[in-house]
């Protein structure tokens, strides 16, 4: 049966590539080379060299001109080094014509990130979508994979006579590709089930959405306790975690953690990881949690942003989070930060720098969807009496000969449940009742 693998970490000096054709975008191509660095060494293969080339058009051959691609191949061979990783997208033909000029191994940045989340996924979901991903990204490049692909093949199976190898691997690649999409839907229908089950308990759900690397698993293992994985790497988690936690108000809330964005993330991810990042869209609020101690934090708000408008998710309600303050040390940056966001937290969840504001903060957004009723249950409904002090917050009782008063504080979803024991006070004798004319 055809595979595709992830790719074997065979390589151990990488040369980073990035090419920019506005002279005014020469910044932006030094940070986003950084952060390739980053996603590289997240691998595990150590950065030897970064060069930065500015090109006046893209060539369809090398993507840049032949003189300047052999000058960078003639660097890389005079440095020893083993792979040339592109932060620029390649398409299938340009990656062979590097490699034949070069000599080694040329990916591209999107390689890069498929080989990340290749490594992190975790679940039976992550691993599908990423096979799934990797195969759509692959399968345009099986020529630069085979050295079998001219020959002819026949016989039973064969799409008529003569049908290539490259025909033969590439139907091949299809028919799982296809297999996936109908594993995954069967884990996108067990999902939405354990969705509706969350949904019918009155328990309001928040995610944790942000930039890699911005602090999100470390603000869930902070509220909630739950043991997640914490480490200062890009794309450590991939898979949602959902943990439940009681406020102070003693309201409980759903906190959820989802995959962390990145600039430039593959297509192929970006479609298959909808299920995954959907938790987003379908949360009653969002925690938008962001790194601020980094310089090009405004660009990772856009970009998240963006992919929240892409998912649906853009204009729901949403607390901004600044985590790490304890590492930004420019004030003039905090005075604009809290300029453009006044309605932000400013924490740290290294130190406890603003938590008990943050956690505020969130108990404020589940009271906007609350509502304070009076009650007087049957005095034999100690069902409902306990299913109050579950999934509420009971205020007051007060036992009569064959009732039960109840003040109660519960989330909008699960009044309706209630409505029929609501309290209606009759007008005491003598005051003044306005009757409508009719």
């Amino acid at each position: 049966m055809f595979e595709i693998k992830p790719r074997e970490k065979m390589v151990e000096r990488a040369v980073l590539v990035g090419a920019y054709m506005d002279v005014e975008g020469r910044a932006e191509a030094e940070d986003l080379l950084q952060e390739l660095a980053e996603l590289v060494q997240t691998l595990g293969i150590p950065v030897i060299e970064r060069i930065l080339v500015h090109h006046r058009e893209a060539h369809a051959r090398l993507l840049l001109g032949t003189g300047k691609a052999d000058e960078i191949a003639d660097r890389v061979r005079e440095i020893g080094g083993d792979v040339i990783i592109f932060d620029n997208e390649l398409t299938p033909a340009q990656q062979r014509n590097w490699e034949e000029i070069s000599k080694v191994s040329v990916i591209d940045r999107h390689e890069v990130i498929l080989d990340i989340f290749g490594t992190r996924a975790q679940t039976r979901e992550a691993r599908i979508q990423v096979d799934l991903a990797r195969m759509s990204y692959s399968l345009p490049r099986l020529t630069r994979a085979w050295s079998h692909l001219g020959k002819q093949g026949g016989g039973i199976g064969a799409k008529g006579e003569g049908e290539s190898q490259l025909e033969q691997d590439k139907r091949k690649i299809r028919g799982q590709m296809d297999g996936l999409r109908r594993e995954l839907q069967q884990v996108r229908k067990s999902r939405a089930t354990q969705r509706k089950d969350r949904k019918r308990a009155p328990v309001p759900n928040a995610a944790i959405v942000g930039y890699t690397n911005a602090g999100k698993s470390s603000l869930l293992r902070h509220l909630t306790g739950a043991n997640v994985l914490v480490e200062d790497k890009l794309f450590v988690t991939l898979d949602t975690t959902t943990r439940k936690i009681a406020l102070p108000n003693k309201q409980p809330l759903l906190l959820t953690d989802t995959v962390g964005f990145v600039r430039k993330l593959p297509h192929q991810l970006v479609e298959s990881f909808n299920a995954t990042l959907e938790e987003a869209a379908l949360s009653d609020f969002l925690i938008h949690v962001l790194d601020a101690s980094h310089p090009k934090v405004m660009e990772f708000y856009n970009t998240t942003m963006h992919v929240l408008a892409d998912l649906g998710a853009d204009t729901k309600q949403m607390l901004v989070v600044f985590n790490k303050m304890d590492k930004a040390d420019n004030p003039a940056a905090k005075v604009v930060l809290r300029r453009h966001f006044p309605d932000a937290i400013f924490i740290s969840v290294h130190t406890g720098e603003g938590m008990d504001e943050l956690i505020e903060r969130i108990g404020g957004f589940v009271d906007h969807d609350t509502v304070t009723l009076q009650l007087t249950l049957p005095l034999e409904r100690t069902d409902l009496l306990a299913r109050l002090h579950r999934e509420g917050r009971v205020l007051a009782t007060e036992y009569g000969d064959d009732s039960v008063d109840v003040q109660v504080i519960l989330s909008g979803r699960t009044t309706d449940d209630f409505l029929e024991y609501v309290q209606v006070k009759e007008p005491a004798l003598g005051s003044d009742v306005t009757v409508p004319k009719s």
